[in-house]
C-alpha cells in the first residue's frame, strides 16, 4: 500500500499576522485547513501518492484568513487551493483528479471503463449526498438520512475485490472519507445512533479505511468537532 506510516508535523496555521511564503517561487503548496472536510480530501491524495517531499501544506486559519491569500493567492478566498507552475487552482474534486493527473505515484483512479464509469457518477452525486445528510441534524436525522446511507451501502458493494467504492482505494474514497469521518463522530454521541447497523459493506469499509495511513494521518480531533457541532446545530433546539 502506497502510504507512509510517518507522522508529518503539523505546523501552526497561518492567520492574518502572518507574513506569506515566497509565492510562485517554484514550490507546489496546497493551501488548506487542518479542519476542512474539502481540504482533507486533497491532503489524503497528496498523502496516498507519497508527495509529501513534492507538495507542500500552507494551513489557513479560516477564522483568521490572511488578507494576501486573497489578494495574491487564491480571490475566493476559500479553501483549498493549490499553487502549482505559476498557476493557483482550487475545488476540491478537481483538485484530486489534477494531483492524481500531474504527479507522480500510484493512480488513483482505475484503467477498468466499468469502475471509472461508476467512480465518476459517485463523484457526481457525493456532495449533493453529503450535503443532504449535514441538512437533517437540527432535527431527527435517523430516518431523514436512510436512503443516503442505503446508496452508500449499495455503492459499496458494487465491486466485489476489495471493500472501497471501486473496489481498492480511490479519488472516490478520498472523496468521501472527511465527510464519513464526521459522521461517526457525529452519529454515536449526539444521536446514539450506530451506522453500521445492518450495513455489512460500510463496517468493512470503515474497517479497512482506518488501516490507510494516507487518511488516519489526517484525521481531525474529535473532540473540537464534537464541540463546534453542538455550537452549529443543538444550540438553538
Amino acid at each position: 500500500m502506497a502510504t507512509s506510516a510517518v507522522q508529518e508535523l503539523r505546523t501552526p496555521p497561518f492567520t492574518s499576522s502572518s507574513d506569506p511564503p515566497p509565492l510562485f517561487d517554484g514550490t507546489t503548496r496546497l493551501y488548506m485547513s487542518y479542519t476542512c472536510p474539502f481540504a482533507q480530501r486533497v491532503w489524503i491524495t497528496r498523502n496516498y501518492k507519497e508527495l509529501q517531499d513534492k507538495i507542500k501544506l500552507i494551513p489557513i486559519d479560516l477564522a483568521n484568513i490572511p488578507a494576501w491569500y486573497k489578494e495574491k493567492v487564491y480571490p475566493p478566498n476559500k479553501v483549498p487551493s493549490l499553487e502549482h507552475n505559476g498557476k493557483v487552482i482550487g475545488e476540491s474534486l478537481d483538485l484530486i483528479k489534477y494531483v492524481d493527473a500531474n504527479f507522480e505515484g500510484i493512480s488513483l483512479f482505475p484503467s477498468d471503463p466499468a469502475k471509472r464509469e461508476f467512480g465518476e457518477q459517485v463523484m457526481i452525486h457525493i456532495d449533493e449526498l453529503t450535503k443532504n445528510i449535514f441538512s437533517t441534524f437540527k432535527g431527527d436525522p435517523i430516518p431523514k438520512t436512510s436512503a443516503s446511507f442505503y446508496y452508500i451501502e449499495s455503492a459499496l458493494g458494487k465491486f466485489n475485490d476489495g471493500p472501497f467504492f471501486l473496489g481498492q482505494f480511490s479519488l472516490v474514497d478520498a472523496a468521501f472519507a472527511p465527510f464519513l469521518e464526521r459522521f461517526l463522530i457525529v452519529f454515536p454521541d449526539v444521536y446514539k445512533h450506530d451506522l453500521t447497523t445492518g450495513r455489512p459493506n460500510l463496517a468493512a469499509y470503515i474497517e479497512e479505511l482506518n488501516k490507510i495511513d494516507a487518511y488516519t494521518q489526517t484525521k481531525l480531533d474529535a473532540k473540537a468537532f464534537l464541540e463546534m457541532f453542538k455550537k452549529r446545530f443543538l444550540a438553538q433546539q
